[in-house]
């Protein structure tokens, strides 16, 4: 058995494969770019390749379900039980649960766990700080009740509905304190040999990982969620979509993710794959800087505008199919998201909605990244702003450029992307609905947008612990947005991803850690 594994390492190394290589019956073999991964620490990892193996090599106390994401499934808990106070949390652990090196997860690994986040307070350790928690408070709000039974307590005014989606974040994954401990240098709670290492109880663990090429998992078959049907998962990075689609018909690949229109085109009618586009939590949308001039803080200009986004020409036409028109800020698939598109493309109802309003030779800057698809967006939107009457010049720069010069309200408006932190609708009416004036630095405080009313709806919507009445919170919040702010939400990409026609019981949801291998077969 040993031997195996250098074979299928040596396979997804070659430079060029045999045509029509089948891949090993027990291998699912996926080809992706995984040059963004630095870490696969839960508490580090926060690029696509990384949160895309979590569910895969961890486990939380609650998770979403795959086949229903908006409801949580115990996981490593069997149950839990809200405090008086709602304050707190009491989950009771899984009996008999162990990690992949056989150790058993103890209440002690969830303290250690979660506490190490907001102690190492690297990139998602935001997600877990909203419960007020600090590196010198966190070890007062974590208490092992007996063997089998551990407390949360947070000191945030959020109930325990919210608490439940936070601790469902990949952040949020029980590492084995044992093993993690047991390779520690310098008071790392084992963040660098976690880094290409796994210690979790998921239903595969990290066998081998090169980096920029290839990542190896292999079968846990001790899972607390029972065995996976696969024993290796096998990732190689191939930058190129064009390489990834043709592998893919050739049979040398089992998945091929992250493909551009022209190879979801290309493969259409192909017989032996299935291609899937699937939505994802990213929205595209233009967002005024309503100080950089008069015309811009006018409601009128929002309004117009809205009218000026040729939706369906760009969704369907120009980028063929990798976005769907989407006009609220809750993603289709959220908790709460309104999936109603009450704009259309009409420059002549813009006209008079600028003219009643003695809007004339109205004319912005639009800073844009020069990637596409965002430079791609921005020049239809200057064609289809010209029959509006609104001349738009694009500046067009380095993404980390234009970022900085947002942060700096030093632009007039902007076309750009927000991907969800998490699985609940607060990570987007946190950047869309509120602007707390203490320095964050929100949507709304990029747009110099003050909105009290609208940052104590974000924030009632956090403390509210019936679901029907979140709902109704956040749905409330995205009309208003929708009718009257700064923002023209037009688009939702879509995840384009190819399988071989012969997998079986592959899942992937809306958000990037929502990739399920375990139940896969071939």
């Amino acid at each position: 058995m040993k031997s195996f594994y250098p074979s299928i390492i040596a396979l997804a190394l070659t430079a060029s494969w045999a045509a029509h290589a089948a891949t090993p019956p027990d291998t699912l073999v996926i080809a992706q770019s995984i040059d963004d991964a630095s870490s696969f620490d839960p508490a580090e990892g926060f690029e696509l390749t990384s949160v895309q193996a979590f569910t895969n090599l961890y486990q939380r106390l609650v998770q979403s379900d795959p086949q229903n994401p908006t409801d949580l499934k115990p996981t490593l808990a069997t149950s839990w039980q809200p405090g008086s106070d709602n304050r707190s949390l009491t989950f009771a652990l899984r009996d008999g649960a162990k990690f992949a090196s056989g150790n058993p997860v103890r209440p002690e690994d969830v303290i250690f766990s979660l506490g190490r986040v907001v102690k190492l307070n690297l990139d998602p350790s935001f997600i877990m700080t909203q419960l007020g928690w600090t590196k010198d408070n966190v070890d007062a709000q974590l208490k092992k009740v007996d063997a089998t039974h551990v407390q949360i307590s947070w000191t945030a005014d959020v109930s325990p509905t919210y608490v439940l989606s936070l601790l469902a974040a990949p952040v949020s994954s029980i590492v084995d304190e044992k093993t993690a401990m047991a390779n520690a240098k310098n008071n790392d709670f084992g963040n660098k040999w976690l880094a290409v290492h796994s210690a979790g109880s998921g239903p595969f663990q990290i066998r081998k990982y090169i980096p920029h090429e290839v990542v190896l998992l292999s079968a846990n078959p001790t899972s607390p969620g029972g065995a996976p049907k696969l024993k290796n998962v096998l990732i190689k990075n191939v930058p190129e979509p064009a390489t990834r689609r043709l592998l893919l018909e050739q049979g040398d690949v089992d998945i091929a993710r992250n493909l551009g229109a022209d190879q979801m085109a290309g493969l259409k009618g192909k017989p032996g794959v299935k291609p899937m586009a699937i939505p994802m939590a990213s929205l595209y949308y233009m967002q005024f800087n309503i100080d950089a001039n008069p015309a811009l803080k006018n409601p009128a200009l929002w309004e117009a505008s809205r009218y000026l986004f040729d939706y369906k020409g760009i969704a369907d036409d120009l980028l063929k199919g990798q976005f769907q028109v989407h006009q609220s800020f809750l993603p289709e698939g959220f908790l709460g998201a309104l999936n109603d598109n009450p704009f259309s493309y009409d420059p002549e109802k813009a006209k008079a909605i600028l003219k009643k309003a003695g809007l004339n030779n109205v004319s912005f800057k639009l800073s844009v990244s020069n990637q596409p698809p965002y430079l791609d967006i921005a020049q239809a939107l200057q064609a289809s702003f010209a029959k509006g009457g609104i001349k738009v010049e694009l500046i067009p720069g380095l993404s980390s450029e234009i970022a900085t010069s947002v942060k700096a309200h030093k632009y007039e408006a902007t076309l750009n992307a927000w991907g969800a932190d998490y699985f609940d609708p607060n990570t987007n009416a946190a950047a869309f609905a509120y602007n707390p004036e203490d320095g964050s630095k929100t949507l709304a405080w990029r747009s110099n947008w003050h909105i009290p009313e609208l940052n104590k709806q974000t924030l009632a919507a956090t403390a509210e612990s019936d679901k029907a009445k979140r709902v109704e919170l956040y749905q409330n919040m995205q009309r208003e947005i929708q009718k009257n702010s700064p923002y023209v939400v037009g688009l939702q990409a879509r995840n384009l991803i190819a399988l071989r026609d012969n997998l079986k019981g592959y899942v992937q949801g809306i958000n990037p850690d929502m990739v399920y291998y375990s139940q896969v077969t071939k």
